[in-house]
């Protein structure tokens, strides 16, 4: 195969690989065309005040000061004296949409949603807003206008400040807080004289909604522990306090208003959130008013996290919930259908009500589940031939209506309690049935990637051992399975992207077929047979390299969950010459690559994240450049210089911004621009890599680039002393090597154990500088902090593709540094081991436990393949910065004579 096209088939192929995970394990889980549920007894309430404080701990609510003072007086008054309280367990991704749409929706979304929408839902769903008769919204720009948008009608309303005012570099970003409490003051006065308005409010099952993000601000600027995320606290505090007045006021203190204080989510010590700490999770509940029950007395209570006594709330009992079971308990509150899409189960515990109004309430939230479970199971009924339709044997059709009939049976018996307990019981089997058919086709598309995976690396293996030969192949075969699964998809009216999934497998298995030639078959006229020899005839040769591979790609596995690996992995790495006998041949280099070994296995044993800039004058201890030591000194004073103003509340000063974004624009223009020579062109690249790397650091990390460079450069040199222990010819000088120089990287030479040697290191290389610094948690937790010289104005996708690139621009320096001596082979051995890897991370993604673990799982399978999907494309890029030169003042030919 021509190698353009092996590395676009390549590509493609690991695209699909890619993308087969968000059909596998990123299904939206929402349906549509259930009934509505309703209560048929009349609410406790008539209108609903929910209070979202965005970014908000339930220890930095809850715990005293110091000194002993309450936090928050008021809402503290209301946990001891009106109303009930508790922890809201969020789950992943903990970032404010997500959040807020378990809070009003009732639904934990798909991870990757976050992704594919920052502001907006992927997909359409219902809410307590959208059932509400009428909602009032006053807050971000970020969250209100998907809610809208998402209500029938128009009845959603909102009040918005604009983007501009979520700046990071903000004196005083409670301002964001106080702006929605002021607007809710002048609404309700305003509303006083407005005749069609009072009518509005005057109605029943009315929302308010407050959702206050100055928290959420503080906390990313100045971390949860400052005085001014604290002091924001207390500012909520006051501006609940004034809002719970006035409401009580404007309508006659009727005792018929019902409050919720919540928070989306949490925040780490270091100020960010969106990947699952306890911190993050772990979000303050406190609901008081009309239908609500009020403080309980215990004696004594048990929790895990043993936070009671830090909070001194012991002798008051606690009520946790899930995050979605907050939507149904509004929803009880002011009696508006539970939402369509909602998973919660109403915490009766909260309700001060009748025994019969929380088994009717219960009778209908089991209902609501229900729906849900029935059309899941249509639709995948209606999309599976009836032979192979296997249904959720604990509850068939038959098993439902006895469930419906005995808690109908229970209620009008007056046996509330049973009832209760039976309606839970009908909501935990529709619950795992609805898991059930929403993974049902994942074991079907899970086996075709994992077939196409294992075909592919087979491809890749022959590759390596063996050049192309021509043979005669069973077309017509694999002409058949193709037509078979494209018929049996189709019958089923199956989505188009289970046909990709479903035959890519198919022509990869025939190429495989057309290289296998290691043991010479004599054609036989029957395809089937030829198909059973082929697929047995793999040599000693082939398996051996798979075991070698499959060995250090589950190494490599390991270092995804425990960062200390790549500490251990470095200590040993630096005795490589010793056992090598390099250290005979070079000790200069020798001793260089141990001491850069041990000095960059320092770093996977520090903290992830960092809050201080580093000191650039250690950069300038390591680099020799006067040029680069002026570009460097630069950025570190711009470093230094935004965090000093954003410290003082001055804001980000246009000097630094500028330089930012232009040292950026030169990584791409200035290798372009420079000599085609070795140490100068890798010179340029490296400059430009380290001075927009340091841009993008908060701390010691900063150092990672320049001393993994390092390790690059003396790497290179071993090898090549390697080359000629080997008795190799070396055609690739470092100190004269030219990058115009044509390299005909498509030649293959005889393999030797050394290559397999080589290709993993590069591999160790790639995953060290993917979290030897702990980047990737970083981009997961969305740190903001990182991004502060280049913006301050919270703008998430610019933010994100920052810190992106921070996370790829390590791994493409280590291309750069070491692409030249890899041959096409040794490439080959690189895919076979990410692939190898990808494998291992396919089968260990899972579907069970909590989101965290799940989430964690998909994620390691995305950056693997992610990492794989780069090399490839590096591999252009890297050819193209590093053969190609802009001359950008050239001489002028004169006519003259």
């Amino acid at each position: 195969m021509n190698l353009t096209v092996f590395f676009v088939v390549g590509l493609l192929v690991h695209i699909v690989f890619f993308m087969s995970i968000f059909d596998i394990y990123f299904t939206s889980p929402l349906v549509h065309g259930m009934t509505p549920q309703r209560v048929p007894l009349a609410p406790p309430a008539k209108r609903l005040v929910l209070f979202v404080a965005d970014g908000l701990r339930a220890d930095s609510l809850l715990q005293p000061n110091a000194n002993g003072t309450r936090r928050a007086p008021y809402i503290r008054n209301i946990i001891e004296e009106m109303g009930s309280w508790g922890v809201s367990h969020t789950r992943v991704p903990t970032e404010s949409r997500p959040g807020h749409v378990a809070l009003i929706a009732g639904f934990y979304e798909d991870v990757s949603a976050v992704a594919r929408g920052w502001k907006e839902n992927p997909v359409e769903f219902d809410s307590v807003f959208n059932e509400s008769r009428n909602t009032w919204c006053w807050g971000s720009p970020d969250i209100l206008p998907m809610f809208a948008k998402g209500a029938s009608g128009d009845h959603v309303y909102t009040h918005m400040y604009s983007a501009a005012m979520e700046d990071f570099a903000a004196k005083d970003a409670s301002k964001l807080d106080t702006w929605v409490f002021d607007e809710v003051k002048a609404f309700f006065s305003s509303a006083k004289g407005n005749e069609s308005m009072l009518a509005k409010l005057r109605q029943e099952q009315n929302v308010f909604f407050l959702h206050l993000l100055g928290i959420d601000t503080n906390g990313h600027a100045h971390r949860p522990m400052s005085s001014e995320y604290l002091k924001n606290v207390e500012i909520v505090d006051t501006g609940v306090e004034e809002v719970v007045s006035i409401v009580e006021d404007f309508f006659d203190n009727d005792g018929k208003t019902a409050y919720i204080f919540t928070s989306d989510h949490g925040m780490t010590n270091w100020g960010t959130h969106g990947a699952g700490h306890p911190s993050e999770t772990l979000t303050p509940l406190v609901a008081w008013g009309a239908g609500v029950q009020g403080p309980q007395r215990v004696a004594t209570q048990h929790f895990d996290d043993r936070y009671l006594p830090e909070w001194r709330l012991e002798n008051v009992k606690r009520l946790d919930v899930s995050q979605a079971d907050i939507a149904p308990l509004m929803s009880s509150l002011i009696g508006v259908p539970i939402p369509l899409n909602s998973v919660g189960i109403l915490p009766l515990e909260y309700l001060n009500n009748s025994k019969v109004f929380k088994a009717e309430s219960m009778y209908a939230n089991s209902l609501q589940i229900m729906e849900q479970f029935k059309v899941k199971m249509a639709q995948k009924k209606d999309t599976t031939l009836s032979v192979l339709f296997t249904p959720y044997q604990l509850l068939t059709e038959s098993k439902q209506l006895d469930f419906i009939q005995k808690a109908r049976s229970l209620i009008q018996q007056g046996e509330y309690d049973e009832a209760i307990s039976v309606c839970h019981a009908m909501i935990a089997l529709a619950t795992e049935g609805l898991t059930y058919y929403h993974t049902y086709d994942r074991f079907f598309l899970g086996c075709s990637v994992v077939l196409g995976f294992v075909g592919w690396t087979s491809y890749v293996v022959l590759i390596i051992l063996k050049t192309h030969t021509t043979s005669k192949a069973p077309g017509r075969i694999f002409f058949s399975v193709a037509l078979g699964i494209t018929l049996f998809l189709l019958v089923q009216a199956s989505p188009w992207t289970y046909y990709i999934y479903c035959l890519l497998p198919v022509p990869i298995w025939y190429s495989v077929l057309l290289v296998s030639t290691t043991i010479p078959v004599l054609y036989i006229d029957s395809d089937f047979l030829y198909l059973l020899i082929r697929l047995a005839s793999v040599s000693a040769d082939t398996a051996q390299l798979g075991s070698i591979d499959f060995a250090c790609s589950s190494l490599q596995v390991v270092s995804f969950f425990y960062r200390a690996t790549l500490t251990v992995g470095l200590a040993v790495l630096s005795g490589w010459p010793l056992f090598s006998h390099l250290y005979t041949k070079t000790k200069a280099w020798s001793l260089a690559w141990t001491l850069v070994c041990l000095l960059l296995a320092a770093f996977p044993m520090m903290p992830v994240v960092g809050r201080e800039p580093t000191a650039a004058v250690l950069y300038i201890l390591l680099l020799c450049s006067f040029v680069v030591m002026v570009h460097v000194a630069l950025c570190a004073y711009v470093v230094s210089s935004t965090h000093s103003s954003l410290s003082q509340k001055q804001g980000l000063p246009l000097f630094n911004q500028l330089v930012s974004w232009m040292t950026l624009a030169s990584l791409f223009v200035v290798p372009l621009m420079s000599s085609t020579r070795l140490f100068q062109r890798l010179l340029s690249i490296s400059l430009s890599l380290v001075s927009t790397y340091l841009l993008l650091s908060t701390g010691h990390e900063a150092l990672f680039p320049p001393v993994l460079s390092l390790l690059m450069f003396v790497w290179i040199n071993l090898e090549q002393e390697a080359t000629h222990t080997q008795g190799v010819s070396s055609k690739v000088e470092l100190s004269s090597f030219d990058f115009s120089d044509s390299i005909d990287i498509t030649k293959i030479r005889q393999l030797k154990l050394d290559d397999i040697r080589r290709s993993y290191f590069f591999i160790f290389f790639i995953v060290t500088a993917f979290f030897g610094t702990g980047n990737i948690a970083s981009i997961n937790s969305f740190d903001p902090a990182s991004v502060y010289c280049f913006l301050t104005v919270f703008n998430p996708f610019v933010m994100g593709a920052l810190l992106m690139w921070k996370v790829i621009q390590l791994s493409f320096a280590n291309y750069l540094n070491v692409f030249f001596i890899f041959l096409f082979s040794l490439f080959l051995i690189v895919l076979v081991i990410s692939d190898l890897m990808a494998l291992h991370f396919f089968f260990l993604v899972k579907d069970y436990g909590s989101w965290l673990d799940i989430g964690t799982s998909i994620s390691h399978y995305v950056i693997v393949m992610s990492m794989t999907i780069f090399l490839m494309l590096l591999s252009i890029v890297s050819h193209i910065l590093t053969s190609r030169r802009i001359h950008v003042c050239r001489k002028m030919k004169m006519h003259f004579p």
